[in-house]
């Protein structure tokens, strides 16, 4: 330590030639850190600034560079999640009350015990409808995937208002003369963090996979589209979400502005200089129609489709898919299949008669639950894989996680019936993570089977394969298929994993374009429930 201080006293810079143990201090954008070896081995640097803090005149700007320190800052508790709503201790997904701030845009980086140079690095994006969600909850924990041999590193990003907001004056202040998107911003400068600061951990700044899941996977459909994200990751895992299927469109500026400025007339302030004065609780909390993503022609440049149909997107190897009874627009479970007809016509008046005869089975609460899946999530997954696989050069593989968790007996949850939640959105998550008892932290509500370790073993040995050289390959399936638009297949995954056909991959054309508009708009959704 003193030769640290000693160093820092006269003004040199400390050359870091190879990865750090935690404890030895690592020289970082900003000044020096140390962090803490885990029980298990792992090392972990948790809390570390990615960018300067976004609060008082820097609410609403795009992030800036980090501010320096001096001496060693202790890298060794996790940092505040973005101001946001606190989750009830009732919830499916509860995992302890976190502190939330404004001071927020911080990374934690996790790395197996003696680290080599040149180690994949695995980026997570976390979800929660870019209203909520966290760096550093349990369930996104790096501590598992870095025992098995890679740098994990989790980014935060502003949500809520506070981080996918347009208006006027905002526009007029940016040198690109647009606003919003502050949060997918933050998820720049996180990576441009791991692109100069990561080797110093063990990590290949070359070799960077992108992985998230529900508004986090929609956060990386967009940065694939993003010009400025160009050559900061190299390959993505997405799970459950993106901007094509027309449920999550990125919307023109203009919209997008108008949508603030009626958030500030709710907010009772009269000018961009009050609502910065207001406290961030009251922001976060404020509840009108905001779409999160915005056309800024700097961040975003047009719609999924533009994009991909100019061929101005970041060509990289492409994981993705979704779970069987996950959908963000549910069909009501029907008691026949009268009533299931019933529920199709309504939704589809345009050709019902063909989707039911594409889906309708001998359970019209089975067929209620695909339709309703593959006329959000599915299209959305579908979309992407087709557009990535007909515009460009890098391959695309294709999974559908179909596991109903174990749940202990008894157990209840305030937004979750474990009779009916089936493979439900975010299901498949603690088994790509390795953190399946992140689920019993707080109570019991899992009994893992054998099952579940053995399809948690055959799902993240495919994440570190695919981080590793592009190709996802497991102990059952050996290298998973990768697309074919003429015979789409995936990588079905159960305790008894498969290579199947890609579910009703053609019929999902049925679903596109002819459902009438959701009762509730995607402006203002339901609170997630990543």
């Amino acid at each position: 330590m003193r030769l640290v201080l000693t160093a820092l006293a006269a003004g040199l810079a400390l050359a870091v030639t190879g990865p750090a143990a935690a404890e030895e201090p690592v020289a970082v954008d900003g000044g020096m850190i140390d962090g803490i070896t885990l029980p298990s081995g792992v090392d972990a640097w948790l809390g570390v600034p990615f960018a300067a803090p976004p609060v008082r005149e820097r609410r609403w700007q795009p992030p800036q560079p980090v501010e320096p320190w001096t001496g060693v800052r202790h890298a060794d508790r996790f940092a505040p999640q973005c101001l946001q709503p606190l989750r009830s201790p009732a919830q499916n997904h509860y995992f302890g009350v976190e502190a939330t701030s404004e001071d927020c845009l911080y990374l934690n980086i996790w790395a197996p015990a003696g680290a080599r140079d040149k180690l994949p690095v695995v980026v997570w994006v976390y979800g929660g409808g870019f209203n909520i969600g966290s760096a550093s909850m349990a369930n996104y924990s790096g501590e598992g995937l870095a025992a098995d041999g890679v740098i994990r590193v989790n980014l935060s990003y502003r949500v809520g208002p506070l981080g996918f907001l347009a208006h006027p004056e905002l526009s007029r202040e940016a040198d690109y003369g647009a606003s919003g998107n502050y949060g997918l911003m933050d998820l720049v400068a996180g990576l441009e963090w791991v692109r100069d600061n990561i080797a110093r951990f063990g990590g290949d700044p070359g070799n960077v996979t992108l992985v998230g899941q529900s508004a986090g996977s929609m956060a990386i459909a967009v940065l694939q589209q993003s010009p400025q994200a160009a050559g900061l990751f190299h390959r993505a895992v997405a799970m459950s979400g993106s901007n094509f299927g027309g449920l999550v469109n990125p919307v023109p500026l203009a919209a997008a502005e108008a949508q603030g400025l009626a958030l500030q007339q709710e907010l009772g302030a009269t000018s961009l200089s009050d609502l910065r004065a207001l406290p961030g609780d009251r922001v976060a909390a404020a509840r009108s129609p905001r779409d999160p993503v915005v056309i800024d022609g700097h961040v975003v440049m047009g719609t999924a489709d533009q994009v991909y149909a100019s061929g101005r997107f970041n060509d990289v190897p492409l994981l993705l898919g979704y779970t069987r009874d996950e959908s963000f627009r549910p069909l009501p479970p029907p008691a026949s299949a009268a009533q299931l007809e019933a529920e199709v016509a309504a939704r589809f008046p345009a050709n019902a008669a063909a989707v039911l005869a594409a889906y309708a089975g001998a359970d019209p609460q089975r067929a209620a639950l695909d339709i309703a899946r593959d006329a959000t999530v599915g299209l959305q997954m579908a979309g992407w894989a087709r557009a990535q696989a007909g515009n460009g050069a890098a391959p695309v593989y294709g999974y559908f996680f179909t596991r109903r968790q174990p749940y202990t007996p008894g157990v209840s949850f305030s937004d979750h019936d474990p009779a009916t939640a089936g493979a439900y959105h975010t299901g498949d998550v603690p088994y790509w993570l390795r953190t399946r008892e992140s689920l019993n932290l707080f109570r019991r509500t899992r009994d893992w089977e054998p099952g579940d370790a053995a399809l948690e073993r055959e799902m993240a040995g495919a994440l570190i394969a695919f981080a590793r050289d592009g190709v996802p390959r497991s102990e059952r399936l050996g290298p998973w298929p990768q697309l074919d638009l003429a015979d789409p297949r995936v990588a079905l995954l159960a305790p008894e994993p498969a290579i199947a056909a890609w579910p009703h991959w053609a019929d999902m054309a049925l679903l596109a374009g002819s459902a009438q508009p959701p009762a509730q708009s995607p402006a203002q959704p339901r609170p997630p429930r990543d």
